[in-house]
């Protein structure tokens, strides 16, 4: 039933007890609400509520409609099928009484309503309202203020969302957009901009007679004049091209950047000197502006180009020609000596902690300690201010690399280590540690790392005095940044300084170390010879970190370094016992905070691949981590269970045996392939690694877990999917020849089908894909001959093949040998043996159509015999030093390679002997199809089966 006029005022009581405290009121009007949102006629409704008059005042109710409105656009807005959706009438009378509507003179409700019109837009501008912006416009001249202001909130709304849409045509729209209404925008900006002006200087005048609405008034021409700005930039942006691609000036950018800058001045006598330093934003918004310029890469010059006739200019050489002059106007902007002006005041003024900074340090070293890492640079001034140190020295090394090892020396000597007081002279010597820090690479060629840490950094961690935490910390944040420049001789004292900085007193300064000691465990010059024997105090410091922090962040920190270094030292077996206690803790600890949790799993992995075989000692913890994180059911399952899989899998791999405990839970793994197979690769691993490690047991409890998950993914997912999921029947039937095949028919039947379909001759990876299918079915004809022939008989898989629309003329083993034929050459050494001894089978079936293809038999077989084995050799001269070690996946997968048994199978024998069966069965027609044989393939039939 639809939602009529009628209805506002049970419209109005049901949105007005949707707010209600009292659940016995809320839960129905929220349901209603939820039944009505899909009726015809519940926009108009909500529309005829927010624009009641009578209403004015109910601004709560009004905004809950609004709400409603705009979700109800979202998703009925568009043709569902699953709902009759909102009617092309109605779509138009919304349409038109919101353009109407303008004048709202709530923030909120107008805001909402922009939004609103804004998504309408991207769905039905130009087709369905190609007349939104002329309606706009034509209420302007008559506007007031606040109506002229809720016009530009609606239009800066809309014209964001048209902007995003990438379709050649909607970009084509937006800037036929741009070039009709620019003008207009850009006039009244100007305007604006005077009326602003003129309003500032008579602000003075105006507090004596009726401020009040004078100033309104002009507030709303402040906020109009910005929207105004944000739609100049966003008609700019992004309905005109830019000259980077154009090659030519851009007049709305010529017109406009100037005075932009002009009015930038404008504004500045109006606000003091210490007022505009100390406006934090305004600051930002300059450092971002002139990183952004320094960073442009079309400001950088080129260096590419192509030669043509001296009357033609390439569009290489264009961009050199603007490169060069935009960097003739940055040089004059910013010349040497302004770029050191730039450099110092950086160092000098921005970087220097505040006395804020010390308090809030103070009061809670930790959350210091994660703002001044995690902030975003454009957030707050200080990371700003360093953003933009990287980009300037970047760009000027050979300049400003003297410049900060000058202002090192002058820190160092203005404050000498011993001194304990917190002075500017101290504070600015922590700054110009930071700015080394920052630059490292670009620092490295004017500062020798060997002498500074030798000399001044070694003496600052020397005095104890709690002060010195502001440089300790900095010189913690050095030692990782420089890590590259630690050299051999001076990696253990750099080793033992973060030690002892991890053991210190203060958090914030333990914490940098922290990270730094883990950028050097992580760096592939990392020396274990000269960390060795810090382990043990290693370890304890970090399980003594992590019982005195308190912060989340900081818990996922100090555990990363634990996690690092399991997986980098290799005397992780002598600590066991202390990490699978503190393993215990964490996870105890850990519930609801995933985050944690995810780093807990990332270390148990790396923890269980370090002990290796000896793995199950930490069984007790790391079972029932397991299971929780596969469990789908699981509150946490979206964001442990990757983790959680490669965990398994590690489990898994380097488990000596096969433990109960694991048995049962590979149920699991069903239920996460039935819900996707975004694991997949992990899956298999772990299914292969069961196969291996569980054998009989695995097979008796599991056979039809295992046939589920063949038959979701065969057939259900791309080439990629099919080729990783491949090897695991193929060890599937290598490992139980006679008991797989039926329990997989299914999967292997849809083998057959990819095997004889077509559509792989231009894509490899669909040859790959039937070569290895082939492979398997010549496998199983091998290993078990029966099984084979009963599935190629079978009328399912004839009807599954008719059902794939591929015609089959004749027996489909015999089909299958063209396959074979074909594909030989696409496949190992070992699965072109396969093939061979699967052909030379063939050669005994009671079919007169054997002899028609007994060349192309005799001719694979041949090729097969005289090229030999060397996958399997060279699996024997690799892995031979192994012998000794106790089995690992790997391993063990080896010991199933070489006892398979088709390498104990003599091919030459086998075609010997089904050849002799095969003149017996054929008689005459054998003997004349072997006279018709070409004598030089002949001769290498008889030189491969050694006849004479």
């Amino acid at each position: 039933m639809a939602v009529s006029g009628s209805d506002v005022a049970a419209m109005y009581t049901l949105l007005s007890n949707s707010m209600s405290g009292d659940q016995r009121l809320r839960g129905p009007a929220e349901e209603a609400l939820a039944q009505s949102e899909s009726r015809p006629g519940f926009c108009s409704c909500l529309l005829e509520l927010i624009t009641a008059k009578d209403l004015a005042s109910q601004k709560e109710v009004r905004l809950m409609a609004t709400i409603y409105f705009k979700n109800s656009v979202s998703r009925y807005w568009r043709n569902r099928r699953d709902s009759s959706g909102i009617s092309n009438e109605e779509k138009t009378h919304l349409r038109q009484k919101l353009l109407l509507y303008v004048r709202e003179e709530n923030e909120q409700i107008a805001q909402m309503l922009a939004v609103l019109i804004s998504k309408i837009a991207r769905i039905d501008y130009p087709k369905e309202w190609p007349d939104i912006f002329m309606v706009l416009s034509q209420q302007l001249p008559s506007a007031d203020v606040l109506a002229s202001h809720r016009i530009f909130t609606i239009l800066f709304r809309t014209l964001k969302e048209l902007s995003t849409k990438r379709l050649t045509s909607d970009q084509r729209n937006f800037a036929e957009i741009s070039s009709h209404f620019f003008d207009y925008s850009w006039h009244l900006w100007q305007s604006d901009m005077q009326t602003i002006l003129h309003g500032f200087s008579s602000l003075p005048q105006s507090y004596n007679s009726n401020p009040d609405n004078q100033h309104h008034e002009l507030y709303l021409t402040c906020e109009r004049w910005l929207l105004c700005s944000k739609i100049i930039r966003q008609l700019i942006i992004s309905g005109f091209q830019s000259d980077s691609k154009c090659f030519q000036e851009v007049r709305p950018v010529k017109e406009v950047s100037p005075v932009f800058l002009s009015a930038l001045q404008s504004f500045l006598p109006y606000y003091p000197e210490q007022y505009v330093l100390s406006f934090e934003q305004f600051l930002i918004q300059c450092m971002v502006m002139i990183k952004n310029i320094l960073e442009c890469t079309e400001y950088k010059p080129s260096f590419t180009g192509r030669v043509m006739d001296e009357n033609g200019v390439t569009l290489e050489q264009m961009k050199k020609n603007i490169s060069s002059a935009v960097g003739g106007i940055l040089n004059s902007l910013l010349p040497n000596e302004r770029i050191v002006l730039l450099c110092n005041v950086l160092i000098r003024r921005y970087f220097v902690l505040t006395a804020s900074d010390l308090e809030e340090w103070y009061r809670n070293p930790e959350s210091f300690h994660h703002e001044q890492d995690m902030i975003q640079w454009t957030e707050k001034l200080r990371p700003c201010a360093e953003a933009l140190y990287i980009v300037l020295f970047e760009n000027n090394s050979q300049l400003l690399g003297p410049v900060v090892v000058s202002l090192l020396q002058e820190t160092m000597n203005n404050c000498p280590s011993s001194v304990t007081e917190i002075t500017p002279a101290l504070l600015l010597k922590d700054a110009a540690y930071g700015a080394a820090a920052y630059v490292y690479y670009q620092l490295s060629n004017y500062l020798s790392f060997k002498d500074w840490f030798s000399g001044a950094l070694s003496l600052e961690l020397s005095n104890e005095h709690p002060n010195l935490r502001i440089i300790h910390r900095k010189v913690a944040i050095i030692l990782g940044q420089w890590v590259s420049e630690v050299k051999d001789d001076t990696k253990r004292p750099v080793y033992c300084a973060l030690i002892k900085l991890l053991q210190g007193n203060d958090l914030s300064v333990r914490l940098a170390a922290c990270r730094s000691l883990c950028l050097h465990i992580e760096d592939a010059n990392f020396s274990q010879r000269e960390f060795v024997d810090l382990l043990p105090i290693c370890w304890d410091s970090c399980f003594k970190l992590f019982d005195e922090v308190q912060e989340f962040d900081s818990k996922v920190q100090v555990l990363n370094l634990i996690s690092t270094l399991i997986l980098h030292v290799s005397e992780v077996i002598p600590f066991a016992e202390k990490l699978v206690q503190f393993f215990q803790k964490v996870w105890e600890e850990s519930s609801g905070e995933s985050l944690l949790q995810i780093q807990l799993l990332v270390a148990l992995k790396n923890f269980v691949v370090a002990l290796g075989y000896r793995s199950p000692i930490c069984y007790n913890i790391l079972l029932p981590i397991l299971e929780n994180g596969i469990d789908i059911n699981s509150p946490d399952e979206l964001n442990l269970l990757e983790d959680s899989m490669l965990l398994w899998e590690a489990t898994l791999s380097h488990a000596p045996t096969m433990v109960p405990q694991l048995l049962p839970i590979f149920s699991r793994l069903v239920e996460i392939m039935e819900r996707s197979f975004d694991h997949l690769q992990v899956a298999v691993n772990i299914t292969e690694d069961y196969i291996i490690l569980g054998g009989n047991d695995f097979l008796s409890m599991h056979a039809a877990n295992i046939a589920k998950i063949l038959d979701l993914v065969v057939g259900n997912v791309n080439d990629k999917g099919l080729l990783s999921v491949l090897p695991v029947v193929d060890i599937l039937i290598q490992c139980f020849p006679m008991e797989v095949p039926s329990l997989i028919s299914s999967t292997l039947q849809k083998l057959i089908v990819i095997c004889l379909s077509g559509g792989d001759d231009r894509d490899p990876s669909k040859t790959s894909v039937k070569a290895s299918s082939a492979a398997i079915l010549a496998r199983l004809l091998v290993m078990n001959t029966n099984s084979l022939a009963q599935l190629a008989s079978d009328p399912s898989t004839s009807q599954l093949l008719q059902t794939a629309s591929i015609p089959v003329h004749e027996n489909i083993l015999l089909c299958l040998v063209d396959i074979w034929v074909d594909k030989v050459d696409n496949v190992s050494s070992i699965q072109k043996k396969t093939i061979g001894l699967a052909l030379s089978i063939i050669l005994t079936l009671r079919l007169p159509q054997v002899i028609d293809k007994l060349d192309q038999i005799l001719s694979v077989c041949t090729s097969v015999i005289l090229g030999g084995n060397s996958d399997l050799t060279e699996e024997e001269s690799s892995t031979s030093h192994d012998e000794g070690n106790i089995p690992s996946k790997e391993f063990r997968k080896r010991q199933i390679k070489f006892s398979d048994r088709i390498n104990h199978i003599s091919l030459e024998d086998s075609v010997k002997e089904n050849l002799q069966t095969c003149a017996a069965i054929h008689g005459e027609s054998f003997n004349a199809a072997m006279n018709s044989m070409h004598p030089s393939a002949l001769a290498q039939l008889k030189q491969a089966l050694k006849m004479p």
